[in-house]
């Protein structure tokens, strides 16, 4: 046990400010504990759970993390991806497949830059992985400010959840040691995930209200450009604010019609 203690206490010794990991719909609790072996690898330790099958705590995510128990001990279990990524600042969703939002795709390399500037201003940042079976769904990636795509084999693309926490581990930990070119971080906070969650959920209900989204059956297509667009403009905690207040006045205007 001592062992056990004096390791873990040496491991968080080497554990600096990095993104956070989040896990959605994971299935193994072995692919859960070889993820979190990746990633105190190279000293990323902030790992989110969201609706893992087999529950948390897991004994076999524990006998698979193998010396990275920090990890799985300080792991975070959400039962949805909004408030797992509530408090985050810019999110990039890990996955093979683009999609048709209109997202930047980085690759692991790129996606640390993108990242190690904002970490290091103190914002916090997360990358989002999905599950074994189906990956990460289009409302999903359509939270995220940016997507990150390993260049694979295009005839096999599937990487398993801790080859892609591994890769993507790996960037960020040499990101450190490259020349970081970023553009100047806004003075203002930049807004959390909760406060853009708020913003769309006041936006769409007053579309609702005027009828936008038509015909219905492209309401959910409708509605996940429209937060990939506004994800993507990186807007700070001040500019949510204004937005707020020109959804009101433009209801206000639309009832006095």
């Amino acid at each position: 046990m001592d062992e056990e203690r004096i390791s873990r206490t040496k491991a968080r010794e080497h554990v600096s400010p990095a993104p956070l990991f989040v896990l959605v719909d994971p299935q193994m609790g072995e692919n859960i504990g070889a993820a979190a072996r990746a990633m105190l690898n190279f000293g990323v330790s902030g790992l989110r759970l969201v609706n893992p099958r087999d529950g948390w705590p897991n004994p076999k995510a524990a006998a698979m993390a193998s010396g990275a128990g920090l990890v799985i001990d300080d792991a975070r279990v959400f039962s949805e991806l909004d408030e797992a990524l509530a408090d985050c600042c810019y999110v990039i969703a890990a996955t093979a497949r683009r999609r048709e939002l209109p997202l930047p795709v980085f690759d692991p390399a790129r996606a640390a830059r993108e990242m190690r500037g904002r970490v290091s201003a103190g914002q916090t940042c997360a990358v989002v992985f999905g599950g074994e079976r189906n990956g990460l769904s289009s409302d999903d990636v359509a939270r995220a400010d940016a997507i990150l795509s390993v260049p694979v084999n295009p005839a096999f693309a599937s990487l398993n959840l801790a080859q892609a926490a591994l890769i993507t581990a790996y960037e960020w930990a040499q990101s450190a040691e490259r020349e970081v070119s970023h553009k100047p971080l806004a003075a203002e906070t930049p807004a959390s995930r909760e406060a853009l969650a708020q913003f769309f959920d006041h936006l769409e209900t007053d579309l609702d209200a005027a009828d936008y989204f038509f015909p219905a059956e492209k309401r959910p297509s409708m509605v996940r450009n429209l937060r990939a667009a506004f994800s993507r403009a990186g807007f700070t905690e001040g500019e949510i604010r204004t937005l707020h207040g020109v959804i009101k006045a433009l209801a206000k205007s639309g009832n006095q019609s």
